[in-house]
């Protein structure tokens, strides 16, 4: 079992190594995969987002079993994806939840133009996006609308982390109390490929 802190030098050494293009070689063995069918202990949980651009286990250098990875448009949580991270630390140990936003997010963007524009989405698409626009009107207020939907993409993932952190079930805030669990907030570059992580 790794501690919080070495599960997070994990991910940036793995997220290190993909930015210089030296990816780390994933365990996909036929070995591993026999060992994964009898039980798995992922050493992080990442909330991240749908968006095809941003492979977890790829920008981290990670294989198969070594994240759980709970994903939707916006890297938002439901009841089904917070119960999904809570199943991760309760029965699977996990000592990392880290909540991963990136460049580009098209739920933001979207909830930026109902801010901005009162645009309307057809379907479930407002419904899913209604829990991001507080983070656009924070984002909104601080410094208008000047580079809004990257600073509502950093703010969404502030949003989330203190959501995990500070109002959540007690099943995770006794872990961070211990220290046995830490919950962090990043933000992708599509570009670049690096992880920022946010304090």
């Amino acid at each position: 079992m790794m501690t919080p802190d070495e599960a997070l030098a994990r991910l940036k050494a793995g997220n290190a190594a993909f930015v210089a293009d030296h990816p780390v070689e994933a365990d996909v063995s036929r070995e591993r995969r026999l060992m994964l069918a009898r039980s798995q202990q992922p050493f992080a949980t990442l909330v991240g987002c749908s968006d095809s651009r941003v492979g977890p286990e790829q920008l981290f250098g990670a294989g198969l079993g070594e994240l759980f990875i709970v994903r939707t448009a916006g890297n938002n949580v439901d009841t089904a994806g917070m119960g999904s991270i809570e199943y991760s630390v309760l029965a699977l140990n996990v000592p990392l939840i880290v909540v991963l936003g990136h460049e580009q997010c098209g739920a933001v963007a979207a909830a930026s133009e109902i801010v901005i524009e009162d645009k309307r989405f057809p379907g479930s698409i407002s419904k899913m996006i209604e829990p991001i626009i507080p983070a656009v009107l924070a984002a909104q207020r601080a410094n208008g609308t000047s580079d809004l939907v990257d600073r509502a993409v950093e703010e969404n993932v502030r949003r989330m982390v203190e959501r995990l952190q500070t109002f959540s079930e007690p099943m995770l805030m006794e872990p961070q109390r211990r220290g046995e669990l830490k919950v962090v907030g990043a933000v992708y570059s599509l570009a670049t490929g690096e992880v920022r992580w946010l304090d």
